[in-house]
């Protein structure tokens, strides 16, 4: 396992470069978001998807949600949008919010849990997005701990849990917010609020109007 420890407004190209060669080849990276830290990996690729479940001990019944380094990159992953979806995109992303879409039919069932829905994010963190960015496509962003266990607020926390399944560690100080996004279903109608998290419901509801909660 390689640790890297970043400073967040002069990002480390090697570091990055390393951490998205390390995803090509299957393997998890820990990086930083402004939320937790979260472990990373490839969506596209089964085999890395179970790596994550075993990582964090994770029921294969509980889908992975993803993130995305480019709004437009939602379509890789989701089959659609519905129109408050986009609303949301357009006013939160980048931010503490994940939207519950359509899955694409290119996401691996285990990703997903076989069920029908995926769970998008863009993350707010550099370094989140210069990884996202190198990498040049969607990655797998579940947070860095075991199942059940105290969300990740610095690598440290991450190492502990799940450090050994990992090859690299990108450490960029404590995560700004220290809690989880918030979670909304916009393929039901209204659209429903799944967890509650960093981005407040109200203002969810001034872009949206009225959600199931």
């Amino acid at each position: 396992m390689l640790i890297y420890r970043l400073d967040s407004e002069r990002i480390d190209e090697e570091a990055i470069k390393r951490a998205a060669s390390a995803l090509r080849q299957g393997k998890l990276v820990i990086f930083p978001t402004e939320t937790v830290y979260g472990l990373a990996a490839d969506p596209f690729d089964a085999g890395a998807a179970a790596r994550v479940f075993a990582a964090k001990r994770r029921p294969l019944t509980e889908a992975l949600p993803v993130q995305i380094g480019e709004k437009q990159d939602i379509r890789k992953v989701a089959a659609s949008v519905p129109e408050p979806g986009w609303m949301l995109i357009e006013r939160f992303f980048p931010g503490p919010l994940t939207l519950v879409l359509a899955k694409h039919a290119n996401v691996p069932e285990i990703v997903t849990a076989n069920g029908p829905k995926i769970g998008v994010r863009m993350p707010h963190h550099p370094v989140a997005l210069e990884l996202l960015w190198e990498y040049g496509c969607p990655i797998i962003a579940t947070s860095a701990n075991i199942s059940g266990g105290v969300e990740p607020r610095t690598a440290a926390d991450a190492v502990r849990q799940v450090g050994e399944s990992v090859e690299i560690v990108l450490d960029a100080g404590p995560a700004p917010l220290g809690q989880p996004s918030t979670v909304v279903d916009v393929t039901e109608e209204p659209p429903k609020v799944l967890r509650r998290g960093a981005l407040p419901v109200e203002k969810i509801e001034e872009v949206i109007g009225k959600v199931q909660q």
